[in-house]
Order: structure tokens, then sequence, then C-alpha cells
């Protein structure tokens, strides 16, 4: 049974410039996905903060609240062997998924990175 769902679109160019700032990466991303980003070549990093930013937004719609009472870094979005994306939840975001699986994908075209969210449980 589906419990939520939840899209988001970010633009890469705007994501690009927002990793600049140290405090913004500590703040969003988890350690493995700033280290994902910093390794990333430079015209590709905008691409992949943004359609990180989309996911985590995106998840936190299919949760039912947004970002209230957790922040974008309690969930965490990475790539599993095959490149699909995974995500993995922690502190009160993992409390509003009531067991659920997350169900994830991203896209990036003409400058933008989009995601949906798909939170299944019983």
């Amino acid at each position: 049974m589906i419990l939520g769902t939840g899209i988001d679109l970010c633009a890469i160019d705007r994501m690009a410039r927002a990793i600049g700032r140290a405090r913004f990466l500590e703040r969003v991303y988890t350690p493995a996905e700033r280290l994902r980003i910093e390794a990333a070549t430079e015209h590709r990093r905008g691409e992949i903060a943004a359609g990180l930013f989309a996911a985590k937004e995106a998840v936190a719609k299919a949760l039912g609240t947004g970002f209230d009472g957790f922040g974008p870094a309690d969930i965490e979005v990475l790539p599993d062997e095959k490149g699909r994306p995974t995500c993995t939840l922690h502190n009160r975001a993992a409390a509003l998924a009531r067991g659920g699986r997350l169900h994830i994908s991203i896209t990036h075209e003409s400058g933008m990175a989009a995601a949906v969210a798909i939170l299944e449980g019983d």
C-alpha cells in the first residue's frame, strides 16, 4: 500500500552556487553525500547536489510532514552498486516512515534536477 508520495524540482545552477558555502553543505548533506559531491568533476557537482536535494525534498513530502522536526541531513541518498538511488532515514525521519520502504528516482534535464519518492508500507 502507498503511504505517501512526494516530488520536487531543483535548479542545478542555484545548487552549484549553494554548495560553495561550507555551512550549507554540512547542514544539508551527510558526510557520505558530501564525499560523493566533492569527488565529482566540477561540472557534475551541481547536478549531483541538486538531484540529492530534490530527492530529500521529495522524501520529506512523502513522509507527509516536509522538514518538520528533522533536517535534510536526516535523509541520506546514495547510489547502490548499480547506481540506483537508495534512501536511508535517520532520527525522527526514520520514525515517520513507520517501517515503510522508500522508492526514489532522480533525473536531470535542461538545467533542472527532479526527484520522486514513494513510501510503501503495510
